[in-house]
C-alpha cells in the first residue's frame, strides 16, 4: 500500500525552483554582510544543502523563504566571527622572529615593498586611491565617500574590486604580507 504524498515534505522538483528562483536573490543579501561574492554564493549554497537534508521536518505552514533569508544572515555571521577569531589569532603569534628576519634581510624587505606597490599600482587609479585611503589613512567608508564625491556603495564597489585583485596578485602570501606591512609601517614609508 502506498504513503500518500506529504505536502509538508519538499520534493525535488520544488527545491529545484526553488534554488534557481532564490539563489541569486540569497546570494546578493548575503553581500550586505560579505565582500566576497565566492563566499556568498558558498554560504547560500550551504543553506540549500541544509534545507534537503532537513526537508522531511519542514512546516508547509511556516515560510520558506523567510526560513532561507534567516539562514543565510546567520550563516554571514557566523563567518564574520569565525574570520575574526581567525585574523585574532594570527596577530598574537610571536612576531620575534620575523622580525629578526626583516632586520637581517634588507634585500628582502625591498622586494617585498616592490612587489606591494607593483600590485597597488595595476588597481584602477580611483580603485587604488580608494584603498589607500582606507588602509594606509585609516578613513571610514563614508568620509573617502565626501572626500571623492562619490557614494558608499561606490566606495564598498572599489575596495572589493581592490581586495579581489590583491588577493590573486598577492596569491598565498597575503596574510604574511599584510602582517609584515604592519610591522614595517613604523619602520619604513610605503
Amino acid at each position: 500500500m502506498l504513503k500518500p504524498v506529504d505536502r509538508n515534505v519538499l520534493d525535488e522538483e520544488r527545491f529545484g525552483q526553488l534554488f534557481k528562483t532564490h539563489f541569486v536573490r540569497l546570494s546578493n543579501f548575503a553581500r550586505q554582510y560579505i565582500e566576497d561574492t565566492d563566499t556568498c554564493k558558498d554560504i547560500v549554497q550551504k543553506v540549500f544543502i541544509n534545507l534537503w537534508e532537513k526537508r522531511a521536518q519542514i512546516d508547509s505552514e511556516k515560510s520558506v523563504i523567510s526560513y532561507l533569508f534567516t539562514s543565510v544572515k546567520n550563516r554571514c555571521l557566523n563567518h564574520i566571527r569565525d574570520n575574526k577569531k581567525f585574523r585574532s589569532q594570527l596577530l598574537d603569534i610571536d612576531c620575534g622572529d620575523i622580525e629578526i628576519a626583516i632586520e637581517d634581510d634588507g634585500h628582502f624587505i625591498e622586494e617585498l615593498q616592490d612587489q606591494i606597490q607593483l600590485a597597488l599600482d595595476n588597481l584602477p587609479e580611483k580603485c587604488r586611491l580608494v584603498f589607500e585611503m582606507s588602509r594606509f589613512q585609516d578613513m571610514k567608508y563614508k568620509d573617502i565617500a565626501r572626500q571623492l564625491d562619490i557614494s558608499e556603495k561606490t566606495v564598498e564597489a572599489h575596495m572589493g574590486k581592490a581586495l579581489k585583485s590583491l588577493r590573486v596578485s598577492l596569491g598565498r602570501y597575503l596574510t604574511l604580507l599584510l602582517w609584515i606591512m604592519h610591522l614595517l609601517s613604523d619602520k619604513t614609508d610605503f
